[in-house]
């Protein structure tokens, strides 16, 4: 009878031992990380050759974004309710004085920023050819 227990103990032992590993392998790969990071100079395999092309795609599709749609995405917030004193779109007497100072001078203050208009209008993924695109945009807009 002690070695039926016995055995019987060791069977539940095993089994309970069993489900607390598997237990454990679904929690690693729960918080397994996402990736990894690669510094410039490091080999760091095939897996950062792949993801650089798919990065410069990534951008070079950002990059196709018309004024108007850089605009919408990100300079609404301000440009269409007047917050912070920013020049409402289609405001031909608010944005006179603006265009008077010439797009040269427009464009430094929106990829810099200007007043209370932080660089870019805070459109970090934004590139300075959509920033000048929705420059553009925003001054035929209200001409």
């Amino acid at each position: 009878m002690k070695r039926v227990l016995a055995v019987v103990l060791l069977g539940f032992g095993l089994a309970a031992g069993a489900a607390v590993a598997s237990v454990e392998d679904e929690i690693r790969e729960r918080i397994k990380p996402l990736g990894e990071v690669c510094l410039q100079g490091e080999d760091c395999g095939e897996a950062a050759a792949a993801a650089a092309p798919a990065a410069s795609a990534d951008a070079g599709a950002a990059s196709a974004r018309s004024g108007g749609d850089v605009y919408n995405a990100a300079c609404t917030a301000c440009h269409a309710t007047g917050a912070a004193g920013a020049p409402i779109v289609g405001n031909a007497e608010q944005w006179a004085p603006r265009i008077e100072q010439g797009m040269e001078t427009l464009i430094n203050h929106a990829i810099n920023g200007f007043n209370a208009m932080p660089p870019k209008g805070a459109c970090f993924s934004c590139t300075d050819d959509e920033i000048v695109a929705s420059v553009e945009y925003m001054v035929e807009q209200s001409q």
